[in-house]
């Protein structure tokens, strides 16, 4: 919803040639966000500030922004202050699910990590944010406990399972990381698919992108060897095949912590507690099968 304090904050910047019209853009849960049109082009503006229970720091989200930018795989940052982030308006599809598992789309994609991944510490200017999701995990428990939420009573078993997980994933290599590879986070334009949103962009091993990947798009089993052979240039082994299922089950544990935290913090209107029970029923069917491959 587009209130009268959100409009005079973004109408008021100090960036905009002529009127600003501005509509606001679905999607968002950590921020809001709203395109703008002046006499110049299209904008999206991100209000948001720093987000202590998410971890999110806004320096790093425009940091990660200006350096993907630099690399050619995300639009230009053409303003920014604290709590807002202007940027170039990419006109295309924004990609859903099915459209992430499209083979040509997903081959796409691929190339695109790779590229984030290995080019993106040559162009990042600001502290070195890590993001381990195992370390995310253990973030999340407290604020849930402290906060005493609904949720309390699962916490013991969850950490069981997060630090089996941890145990299973084994020796790692590390690349800057996305971390938040939902469907909406890539835009096609017709010429090339975009990444977009780094609230949670740090460095971090890249089969976590890469079992985030699978798990917020619903790849088959067979495209996640698929991708797993396509990014490493290698038939998978046993121990990185166990390693990705593993961190694909994290991904899915994050995830549902994520919700059942912002049940009790956010101020956002979004409908957290059927989220968190979705992803409590896939991370628990994901997780049984996992135990059952390897136990």
């Amino acid at each position: 919803m587009l209130t009268d304090t959100n409009q005079e904050k973004i109408a008021s910047l100090d960036c905009w040639k002529g009127t600003p019209a501005i509509e606001v853009l679905s999607g968002g849960i950590t921020n809001q966000n709203f395109k703008v049109t002046d006499d110049r082009g299209q904008y999206v503006v991100r209000l948001g500030n720093d987000i202590y229970e998410h971890m999110i720091l806004r320096s790093n989200e425009m940091a990660a922004s200006h350096a993907a930018f630099e690399i050619g795989v995300s639009p230009k940052v053409t303003y920014s202050e604290p709590g807002v982030l202007v940027l170039e308006f990419i006109d295309g599809k924004v990609f859903t699910s099915e459209d992430v598992r499209v083979e040509s789309n997903l081959d796409r994609i691929l190339t695109l990590l790779k590229r984030f991944h290995r080019e993106m510490p040559k162009q990042f200017k600001g502290y070195p944010v890590v993001f381990w999701v195992f370390q995310v995990i253990l973030h999340y428990e407290h604020i849930l406990r402290v906060g005493r939420s609904e949720h309390f009573f699962r916490l013991p078993g969850l950490l069981e399972i997060a630090h089996r997980l941890q145990t299973d994933v084994g020796p790692i290599e590390i690349v800057y990381g996305h971390n938040d590879l939902l469907p909406a986070n890539f835009i096609d334009d017709g010429r090339k698919i975009w990444l977009i949103d780094f609230d949670y962009a740090g460095f971090n091993t890249p089969l976590f992108d890469l079992a985030n990947l699978a798990s917020n798009n619903g790849l088959s089993p067979e495209q996640e060897l698929t991708i797993l052979k396509r990014y490493y240039e290698t038939d998978v082994s046993g121990g990185r095949w166990q390693g990705f299922q593993a961190m694909k089950c994290a991904s899915l544990l994050r995830e549902t912590m994520w919700s059942m935290v912002s049940e009790i913090h956010s101020g956002i209107d979004f409908d957290y507690a059927t989220y968190t029970q979705e992803n409590l029923i896939n991370f628990q069917e994901v997780y049984d099968a996992y135990a059952s491959e390897f136990s």
